[in-house]
């Protein structure tokens, strides 16, 4: 009575940490997957609008005096990347790369404020027909790898990619005085889509 029971038990002690490998592959390729996956994206801002660079929530909203990623005062619109989020990068507006520079550092949360001070970063400057502006990409905890193929030089049309940061991470933008911010703390946002200020 008790043979198909203890066949049943051998075959789960043989078959079962193979299984259970087998379902770890299959999670972390899924894994892979949602990090790299690449949403299309149809681009219906109107000229005076600015789109979100990135896939994310708002969590900061900011009015600086002086930053050293811009040339005076501006507005500073950041935005946290989780894992969970679609990780490539687009361009907010039309415009031509100015300078992009990278900056070595920490992988401190990219949640927490200290993060756009201390952790790794590549700052994008680019020339617009309302003015300059800036984006930064800056890493995470996870995250390991920020790509930006973007070079001096080059025009990008809005919501075009420029790059992308691997797992969670954090995006910032920096934006003329003029520019006037219609999201709020909070929000969810996606790039090259979703309005995340406007030029009067």
């Amino acid at each position: 009575m008790n043979e198909p029971f203890n066949a049943w038990m051998q075959g789960v002690w043989f078959f079962g940490p193979l299984m259970g490998v087998g379902l770890i592959f299959v999670l972390s390729g899924l894994a892979v997957m949602m990090f790299f996956r690449d949403f299309p994206r149809e681009i219906t801002a109107q000229p005076n609008e600015v789109v979100s660079p990135a896939d994310g929530t708002v969590v900061a909203i900011e009015e600086l005096v002086d930053s050293p990623h811009y040339a005076g005062a501006c507005k500073r619109i950041s935005i946290f990347m989780s894992v969970f989020n679609a990780h490539v990068n687009r361009a907010p507006f039309e415009c031509t790369v100015r300078e992009v520079k990278y900056a070595p550092g920490r992988y401190i949360n990219a949640m927490n404020q200290e993060a756009s001070k201390v952790n790794e970063s590549n700052a994008m400057w680019v020339d617009t027909p309302k003015g300059p502006m800036t984006v930064r990409q800056i890493s995470g905890a996870v995250a390991r790898r920020i790509v930006c193929p973007a070079k001096p030089g080059m025009a990008l049309k809005k919501g075009e990619k420029y790059g992308m940061i691997r797992f969670g991470s954090r995006v910032e933008l920096y934006l003329p005085p003029s520019a006037e911010p219609c999201v709020r703390l909070k929000d969810k946002v996606f790039a090259g889509t979703s309005i995340v200020a406007r030029f009067p």
